[in-house]
């Protein structure tokens, strides 16, 4: 057995504070999209594509990133990927029109797809099969933290500030990140090997292209032109990837990883898991401001009992998972998620807070249990040269299931909203319920305002039955395909990780 890392759990810290940037970043953005509408004059699609932007960048670049990691160095690809992302932030911040900030988040995407498979796999290089799950929950933990303050302070500088100051909270933790790791983490990176540039350019192609066709749908319909022409390039440049990946003597992703049970399933239970919650927090945000009425700072510490609750149940899941292994503790994770979500269904427009916060909880539970056991066991499974690679998949796949959330319950919570609204109420008002207050607060039509808060409550209940349906069934996949014990990742005896520092 290797001699574990004297500094790991030193290393885990500075990991720890490299991501916090994306959690602060995703989390504040949420807080902030009413103050970009009022703000920044933006639309419902200018909104759509702040946040999808974003997930196209990064989505396509991930598995590329992950496997230069790899060949070229993972402490290397996490510092790129900090200085990327402040870089890009200090531009979201001096944005004068929607489309700047747009672009702006594709860079952060960038950053993110080197930043993020960077943590994961150098975490998984060390940390050994016994202690891997027990960091995945702490490092689940203070990312929680992390979110659980990122409202607070967010809310802060937009009722003092400008909306693009709540971009300068990812400055110095960026700052600070790319210090620590050149100081604590040593370099590590897997055996030479040749560039896989065919493997890297359908890759990147194959999941831009399924991205785009997913968020397009929404707005152009699935059968469109623009979405089933996005799905075609997909379908192509990802089947070129997988035939050149099967032929080729040195893949960038060996698709043999997927023959095993564990790391299969637990990629296709994390895309599920994305898709139940993905959209969802975007429509809650909204119904906080929106339909309760609460200010940014108020609606950021209306999140606090399902972060604290993720966080105290991360411990939960690693003893659950040790004790009756990891299809029992994702299982029972997605479907404690499903029940928050069901909670969330039945919310009627007299509900206030509680019944919210009751559904937050239920949801938070689900993913503290959740996280560690699909995390540990898809990183379980992967020979110690594959884990930059292997660790973007895991991001790949959450993030694939993020999109098809945001799109399809987008369109869902979109056009259950227009059908609530009645025939005669002005077009903008049917269009969303910002455009519907905005026009209600220019005419004093106090009805109008109303009439758009009940239709939205109908139209997020509705939505919140697809995350019920996503949890039960990533349960049900989970059990079915996760093999009761871990498996021991296959590796060669004759190949270990380099490390160097």
């Amino acid at each position: 057995m290797p001699e574990r890392h004297p500094r790991r759990w030193l290393i885990l810290g500075v990991l720890c504070l490299s991501l916090l940037v994306v959690v602060v970043d995703n989390m504040v953005l949420n807080i902030a999209i009413p103050s970009l509408i009022v703000d920044l004059g933006a639309s419902s699609t200018d909104i759509q594509w702040i946040i999808d932007a974003y997930i196209l960048v990064f989505a396509g670049l991930l598995l590329t990133a992950g496997s230069l990691s790899d060949r070229h160095g993972r402490r290397l690809g996490l510092v790129f990927g900090l200085i990327v992302f402040g870089s890009a932030s200090i531009l979201a911040t001096i944005c004068q029109t929607p489309g700047q900030l747009i672009a702006a988040r594709g860079l952060m995407g960038a950053g993110a797809a080197f930043l993020m498979p960077g943590t994961l796999s150098i975490l998984t290089t060390v940390f050994d099969d016994s202690e891997r799950k027990k960091a995945i929950a702490i490092w689940s933990s203070v990312l929680m933290l992390g979110a659980l303050g990122a409202p607070t302070l967010g809310g802060l500088l937009l009722e003092h500030f400008w909306w693009g100051s709540v971009f300068l909270l990812n400055i110095p933790i960026a700052i600070l990140g790319i210090i620590a790791a050149l100081v604590i983490i040593p370099e590590s990176r897997g055996p030479a090997s040749r560039p896989d540039l065919v493997g890297a350019v359908t890759s990147m192609l194959g999941m831009t292209a399924l991205v785009w066709g997913i968020i397009n749908a929404p707005g152009h319909g699935w059968s469109s032109a623009r979405t089933l022409g996005g799905f075609a390039v997909a379908a192509v440049a990802l089947t070129a990837f997988a035939v050149w990946e099967r032929r080729t003597d040195e893949p960038m992703l060996p698709l043999t990883l997927f023959r095993n049970r564990n790391f299969a399933g637990a990629s296709l239970s994390i895309v599920l898991l994305g898709f139940s919650a993905g959209g969802i927090v975007l429509a809650l945000t909204q119904y906080l401001q929106f339909v309760l009425g609460y200010e940014p700072l108020k609606a950021g510490l209306a999140f606090i009992p399902m972060l604290v609750t993720a966080m105290a149940f991360n411990g939960v899941g690693v003893v659950v998972d040790k004790r009756f292994g990891a299809r029992v503790a994702l299982g029972a994770g997605l479907l404690l998620m499903a029940g928050g979500f069901g909670v969330l269904a039945s919310l009627s427009s007299g509900d206030g807070y509680p019944t919210l916060a009751a559904a937050l909880v239920l949801i938070g539970a689900g993913q503290g249990t959740a996280v560690p056991a699909a995390v540990g066991t898809l990183l379980g499974a992967l020979p110690p040269e594959r884990a930059g690679v292997g660790s973007a998949v895991n991001d790949t796949v959450q993030q694939v299931g993020t999109a098809l959330s945001v799109a399809v319950l987008g369109a869902v919570l979109t056009a259950a909203y227009r059908s609530a609204m009645p025939d005669d109420a002005p077009v903008p008002a049917r269009e969303s319920i910002g455009d519907a207050l905005n026009l209600a607060a220019t005419t004093g039509d106090n009805a109008l305002a109303r009439l758009a808060q009940d239709a939205f409550v109908d139209a997020f209940s509705i939505t919140a039955l697809v995350g019920v349906v996503g949890g039960i069934v990533a349960a049900v996949v989970a059990t079915a395909i996760l093999r009761p014990r871990p498996e021991v990742a296959p590796t060669d005896s004759n190949v270990r990780t380099n490390m160097v520092g």
